[in-house]
């Protein structure tokens, strides 16, 4: 089960159970509902600790971690004001790919506690 809380724009899908290593899906941005408020656009773009979100309103899937190294749950998805900041199914990896990714991103940095 993938909890999800849209309406507040609050989404840690991390939290997904199986009786297998739970796989994580990085974010992705539904553009229609960014471009409903475009005087806040990009409110998200800046707070990504591995820039992963670009100028085209997208996610790129190889550098987003879900914040994992960096904050207890995505960040975007927590800050943006349109709730468009949302998992993305064609991109599952677990907690530990994450961390590597992550690992590969910031070398010799070091993740933050309770990120992973």
């Amino acid at each position: 089960m993938v909890l999800i809380d849209i309406t507040k724009g609050k989404c840690d899908n991390r939290k997904e159970e199986t009786g297998e290593e739970a796989k994580s899906i990085p974010y992705k941005i539904i553009t229609e509902k960014c471009a409903t408020v475009p005087w806040l656009c990009g409110d998200c773009r800046p707070g990504c600790p591995n820039k992963a979100i670009g100028t085209a309103h997208t996610i790129d899937p190889s550098r987003c971690t879900e914040c994992v190294g960096a904050y207890k749950a995505p960040h975007c998805a927590e800050i943006c004001p349109a709730s468009a900041c949302v998992p993305d199914p064609e991109h599952r990896e677990t907690k530990k790919q994450l961390l590597a990714k992550w690992r590969k991103l910031h070398p010799g940095g070091n993740p933050a506690p309770g990120t992973y």
